[in-house]
C-alpha cells in the first residue's frame, strides 16, 4: 500500500489483507539496512487474525522513496505524519533495533497516538564501533558480512523459520544487498549513524506511559540483553521476554516465539 508521505511515496505492507483503520492497528518498524520484509511471518498472521497491519519501508529502504532520514527523531517524525496520512488515531508500535528507538522516539512525541509498545532486539545507547561505522561507508559489503556473522546465532542452515530449506542469514544478506542495490547513498552508514547518535532513549522511556514489552534475543551480540536496562528500568511497568539460542535477528531465528510474543501481548 502505498502513501504520499512529506511529497514522497511511502510503502506499507498490509500483510496480504485490505487496510481497515477500524480495526487495532499493528505498525512494524524494521532496523537497519533492512525493510518491511522482515518482519513476513509475523505480519501476515497478525492480518489474517483480526489486525490492521502496516509493516513500513522507511525512506530510502525498500519501496519507499525519498533520501534515508539522518536521525531517530526525523524517523519518529515521519512515522507520526505516515499515521496521520493513514487516518490513524492510535496504533501500536512494534521496532526492531533501530526501529526500536524509533517506536520509542514517537512514543515520546506522541504519547496519545501509542497504545502499546513493543522493542525488539534493542539497547540504549545503541553505540555502533567506529570499524563498523567506517565499513558501512567505505566497504559496505564488509559491514553486511559482519553484521550478519554478529546477528546470527550460527552460520549452518537450521529449522529456525517454517519453511523447508529457509536459508536465515542468506536471505538476510540477500535484502541487505538488495538495499544498497536499490539506494547506493550509504544508507548502512546513515542508519547506523542515526542510531549512534541518539541520545534521547533515557528520558523518552522515563516519559512511557502505555504498556511496553521487551523481546531480547539471550545470544544477541548487537544489541546483548545487557543493554537494554537502561531501558527497561526506566519504563518501570514494561515486561520482558528473553528469547533462547537466538541472536539479533529474532523475528526469523525464531518467528514462532516472537510471533507468540506479540500476540499474548496484543491481545491483553
Amino acid at each position: 500500500m502505498i502513501f504520499q508521505v512529506n511529497g514522497q511515496a511511502a510503502y506499507c505492507y498490509t500483510g496480504g489483507k485490505n487496510f481497515n483503520p477500524a480495526q487495532t492497528t499493528v505498525v512494524f518498524i524494521h532496523g537497519a539496512q533492512n525493510d518491511h520484509s522482515v518482519w513476513g511471518l509475523q505480519t501476515r498472521y497478525f492480518a489474517h487474525h483480526g489486525f490492521n497491519v502496516l509493516a513500513v519501508d522507511l525512506p530510502g529502504h525498500g519501496r519507499s522513496k525519498g533520501a534515508a532520514l539522518s536521525s531517530v527523531e526525523q524517523m519518529a517524525d515521519w512515522l507520526l505524519a505516515l499515521l496521520d496520512v493513514a487516518g490513524l488515531e492510535q496504533a501500536m508500535l512494534v521496532g526492531h533495533s533501530m526501529g526500536s528507538l524509533i517506536a520509542l522516539e514517537a512514543c515520546y512525541k506522541a504519547p496519545a497516538r501509542v497504545s502499546r509498545l513493543v522493542m525488539v532486539g534493542t539497547a540504549y545507547p545503541m553505540r555502533v564501533s567506529d570499524t563498523l561505522l567506517n565499513a558501512a561507508r567505505d566497504e559496505e559489503q564488509t559491514a553486511i558480512d559482519m553484521v550478519n556473522i554478529w546477528s546470527h546465532t550460527s552460520i549452518a542452515h537450521k529449522p529456525s523459520c517454517p519453511g523447508p530449506g529457509f536459508y536465515v542469514m542468506g536471505v538476510s544478506q540477500r535484502l541487505m544487498q538488495r538495499i544498497s542495490a536499490i539506494n547506493p547513498d550509504k544508507v548502512f552508514h546513515t542508519d547506523f549513524a542515526a542510531c549512534n547518535a541518539y541520545a534521547n532513549g533515557e528520558v523518552a522511556a522515563l516519559s512511557v506511559a502505555c504498556p511496553t514489552l521487551f523481546i531480547l534475543g539471550k545470544k544477541d551480540m548487537m544489541t546483548p540483553v545487557k543493554a537494554s536496562l537502561v531501558l527497561s528500568k526506566a519504563i518501570a511497568h514494561s515486561r520482558q521476554i528473553i528469547i533462547e539460542n537466538c541472536g539479533h535477528s529474532l523475528m526469523a531465528e525464531q518467528a514462532d516465539q516472537v510471533l507468540t510474543a506479540l500476540l499474548d501481548f496484543a491481545r491483553v
